[in-house]
Formats: C-alpha cells, structure tokens, sequence
C-alpha cells in the first residue's frame, strides 16, 4: 500500500508542478489559441485523469502473483534457511563488535549482548526444527488442531521424538531473546537522557 501510494503520489506531484508551470511559463515564441488554454487547473485535471486512468488500467489487468510459498517447496526452504544463517552471521558479528569495543561493561549493552547470543541460539533451533521436518524422514508430523501436532516415529526411536519436541518450543529463547533487546535499548535511551541532562544543568 506504501508503495502505490508512493508511485501514485511521485507522479501525481510532477504533473501538478510541470502543468503548473508550463501554463505561466510558456515557451517564448509558441502561439496560444484560447484563454481557456492556459488554464493551469484545466490542465492538472486533463493529466490527473489520464494518470488516475493508466494506474486504474493496470490495476485492473493485474493477475496472481502467487508470492506466498510454504516451506514444502524446496526454494522456499532454502530461503528461510538461508535467512536463519544470516541471521546468525549478523548477530555473531554484533557480539564481536561488543566485544571488542569493550561495551559489555555498560548494563544496556550487557542486555544487547545476551539478545545477541540468544538470537544465535534460537535461530540454530529453529533451522534444525526445518531441516528435521523437511529433509528427514524419520518423522511424520500432522497438524491435529491449531494447538495440537502429532509426531509419528517410523524408526521407532522416542529419543528423535524428544529432541525434535524440545527443539520446537523455540519460543523459550526468541522472547527472551527480545525482551533483553527491547530492556538494552531502552536502558541505553535512559542512561543517554541522563547524561544530556546533566550536561545541561552543568
């Protein structure tokens, strides 16, 4: 919606402006036929209704553009998994930084930096949870309701079943993980406002 709304309104605005101005500026030399002519709200009305037509046009002849995949596709699933070790470089790289700017003394970076490793974690979860449910064949998982699953064993062995259980409550570490992130940043704003605040008062 951003978007159209954007390419409507970039458009919208340089027909208005260049109607505008080519009615009280005409090109020196050029002949005007009628007064009604040179009417700039005449104009910027003739060029809002073939703009407001052509994206009317194009709206209309749109077709399907089928963007959501599920996982079952092997590129969708190659994506997703893709994003978790980006996701993992990207975090691994904050801790780095945190480190080595030795910021983790600070309580609000101490909380950035304890987001960051759970990030880590909760993403190796996750991608393991996707590659034992698309990539293994070990377990035959159902959806029985929308709080429910049912995991089938083929190979008989309840110890895979336990891992892969465990490994799905990944939500013991995501929000955590954002509850540290959202503490840290908020501490950090609160220490900054103290410090301007006192350099004022100084």
């Amino acid at each position: 919606m951003a978007c159209l709304l954007i390419a409507v309104k970039l458009p919208l605005n340089y027909f208005l402006i260049t109607g505008i101005s080519a009615t009280r500026h005409p090109t020196p030399g050029t002949m005007t036929m009628h007064e009604d002519d040179n009417n700039p709200m005449k104009a910027c009305i003739q060029k809002l209704t073939i703009l407001l037509g052509t994206i009317t046009g194009i709206l209309l002849l749109t077709g399907p553009a089928w963007a959501t995949q599920t996982h079952g596709q092997p590129e969708g699933l190659y994506v997703h998994q893709m994003a978790h070790l980006f996701f993992i470089i990207s975090m691994g790289i904050l801790e780095f930084w945190l480190r080595q700017r030795n910021l983790t003394d600070e309580r609000g970076w101490k909380y950035i930096q304890l987001a960051a490793v759970l990030f880590i974690i909760w993403n190796i979860d996750a991608a393991l949870v996707h590659f034992m449910e698309e990539h293994l064949d070990i377990l035959g998982i159902s959806r029985v309701d929308f709080w429910n699953l049912k995991i089938d064993n083929t190979q008989g062995q309840n110890s895979i079943t336990l891992v892969y259980y465990f490994l799905k409550l990944d939500h013991l570490l995501c929000v955590p993980a954002m509850f540290c992130l959202y503490y840290g940043l908020k501490t950090i704003l609160k220490n900054s406002e103290s410090a301007t605040g006192k350099g004022t008062d100084a």
